[in-house]
């Protein structure tokens, strides 16, 4: 992949991804559970810009969203609607509404208040509602705290024992149809054990909530396959496959797994220019034209990405990478050995595909990076680089109306 070309052509900063990549993520992920009923759910979250889920849409995937945002996005994108989920912690009425009337396949309710608010909303409507329960197992994921959801002290599910008696109440009500049980555990796993016992003992209620004549069709195992950003050892598909499906041995459920970084991160660059150099003693600083604001893992989660300097080598010393944003935790990397650069040099922030846009921010009045796709090695612009005008627009034209 020509980066000088992409920088000259798109200009920086600037997100790519090779679509190929993610396209060959998704085949093995699916293949993996072949002789298995699945349906590989895309994480929006990860990456949602609309090129990259049709992109997954035309190869047969679903959509795991958290937000009625991200509904409209992968209907939009050309995802079916009975292949689209809608999760989250809090869900607006308007939300609820707007997923019963667009008929997907199931909204994910996280607590017995949700459930009594899509059960209201389903009832206003004449419209049942197909949903699951998310099921909190108590299982410690050992991933950073920030992306943990399957213990107590997370706000994410209800317990085992809550669990049960919201599916016999929605098994009872007339507005609620129990379709699918669910849980996620956390991001980032490259563990097997905790998804093992997680997903055992989600299983082991599934059983007794068939026993119960709860016409329960799809087992939701979540997201959180792990990738390698630096030294991470994660467990393959196959292996992951093979794990959810022997929890549910004996039991004609359809497997939903909910991949969001697994499909993307690795498929993703961030693209960066070197402003200037700087000294202060013996501390290098690499200043670059990214920022925070574009890419705000590390900034958030102390996240490491490989950064590579392009078409440079030799005369390495160590230096932080750092963005233009009035923040001390505006930087790309810390204490890393990279060559000598020059203004204009471009560097490469590796494993950028999940959680690089998808949270980036106009913090500092910054206009967000241009994304490109590559394939079959071609190259298209898939959303324009932001304008000022797009920025302000709004806000001038109620200023403009209040003087």
């Amino acid at each position: 992949m020509d980066y000088r070309l992409l920088a000259d052509r798109y200009g920086t900063p600037l997100y790519i991804y090779d679509f190929d990549y993610m396209t060959s993520r998704y085949e093995t992920l699916k293949n993996a559970f072949e002789g298995k009923k699945s349906l590989v759910a895309f994480a929006l979250k990860a990456n949602s810009n609309l090129s990259v889920i049709a992109r997954f849409a035309a190869l047969g995937a679903g959509a795991d969203c958290v937000s009625y945002g991200e509904v409209k996005r992968a209907l939009i994108a050309g995802v079916p609607k009975y292949k689209i989920i809608f999760s989250g912690v809090g869900k607006r009425d308007d939300e609820i509404t707007g997923a019963l009337n667009d008929d997907i396949l199931f909204i994910n309710c996280e607590s017995e208040a949700e459930l009594d608010r899509v059960e209201a909303i389903a009832q206003s409507l004449a419209k049942p509602a197909r949903i699951s329960v998310r099921v909190n197992p108590e299982i410690d994921a050992k991933t950073h705290p920030y992306i943990s959801t399957g213990l107590k002290e997370n706000k994410f599910g209800v317990d085992i024992p809550t669990a049960k008696r919201l599916y016999i109440r929605a098994k009872n009500s007339p507005w609620l149809e129990p379709v699918g049980i669910h849980f996620h555990i956390g991001s980032q796993l490259t563990d097997l054990t905790p998804i093992a016992e997680a997903a055992d003992k989600v299983a082991e209620l599934a059983r007794s909530l068939i026993a119960l004549e709860i016409d329960l069709k799809f087992f939701d195992a979540g997201g959180g396959i792990g990738v390698t950003y630096k030294d991470e050892t994660p467990f393959t598909p196959s292996q992951y496959a093979k794990t959810i499906a022997q929890a549910i041995n004996g039991l004609d459920l359809t497997i939903v797994c909910e991949p969001g970084r697994f499909l993307t991160a690795g498929g993703g660059v961030f693209l960066t220019r070197v402003l200037y150099e700087k000294r202060m003693g013996d501390k290098r600083f690499t200043v670059v034209d990214g920022a925070m604001n574009d890419l705000v893992r590390p900034a958030l989660y102390n996240a490491y990405h490989r950064v590579e300097a392009i078409g440079k080598s030799g005369g390495e010393s160590l230096c932080d990478v750092v963005g233009p944003v009035c923040e001390s935790s505006d930087f790309f990397a810390k204490n890393i050995s990279l060559p000598s650069v020059d203004r204009g040099d471009l560097l490469a922030v590796h494993t950028a595909g999940a959680y690089g846009f998808t949270m980036s921010s106009n913090f500092n009045t910054r206009r967000r990076a241009a994304e490109v796709a590559v394939e079959n090695g071609a190259d298209r612009l898939i959303r324009e680089r932001e304008t000022y005008d797009d920025l302000l627009a709004s806000e001038v034209k109620l200023l403009n109306a209040a003087r």
